[in-house]
């Protein structure tokens, strides 16, 4: 009797300290996503997820992703949620946590870098004087500014798309001022 109470013991410990899957980077997410749908991706590849943040790569990942959402789309078990929207999901987290990996000086070295250019955006958005969407907008201006102190977004934005004169900036950048938005 006592070994059978030592064994439930063991499996009851294994069971409960099981690795946490990596969860979905809310700034990765498109603008569109919903909490729940996001909620779903992890659900379904917070594994991938986590073996991407050890060294897997995106295309293997993507491929691993791809197959999951496909087959849970089939079988009706996917929310309600399409393939696609779920796919954008998935594929931005691994692109995230992919380049997280293999840069990880780069975020380390510019999250302060960035929370300075866009603190007082923050500020606005905690107190409520703007929105997320506002912030966001804004935060990527201020981000093109600080490259070239005259980039005019009024003037800028107005232009034909081929015509504009937009620094050329890392998009990491502003996944890190989302980040930073959000939190």
């Amino acid at each position: 009797m006592k070994k059978f109470v030592v064994f439930i013991v063991l499996i009851s410990m294994f069971t409960s300290t099981g690795v946490k899957a990596a969860e979905v980077p809310r700034e990765s997410a498109p603008c569109n996503a919903t909490n729940e749908a996001i909620t779903v991706v992890e659900n379904f590849i917070g594994d991938i997820l986590t073996e991407v943040q050890n060294g897997m790569g995106y295309a293997d990942a993507r491929a691993k992703s791809n197959r999951i959402f496909f087959t849970a789309w089939l079988n009706g078990q996917t929310n309600g949620y399409s393939y696609g929207e779920l796919v954008a999901i998935a594929n931005n987290a691994i692109w995230q946590y992919r380049d997280m990996y293999l840069r990880p000086d780069f975020y380390a070295n510019n999250l302060e870098k960035v929370r300075v250019i866009i603190s007082p955006l923050i500020e606005d958005y905690k107190s409520g004087k703007i929105s997320y969407s506002e912030a966001e907008f804004n935060a990527r201006n201020k981000i093109y500014q600080s490259v070239n102190p005259s980039f005019n977004p009024d003037v800028e934005y107005m232009k034909d798309p081929i015509y504009r004169d937009i620094p050329p900036i890392d998009n990491s950048l502003f996944r890190i001022a989302r980040k930073l938005i959000l939190e």
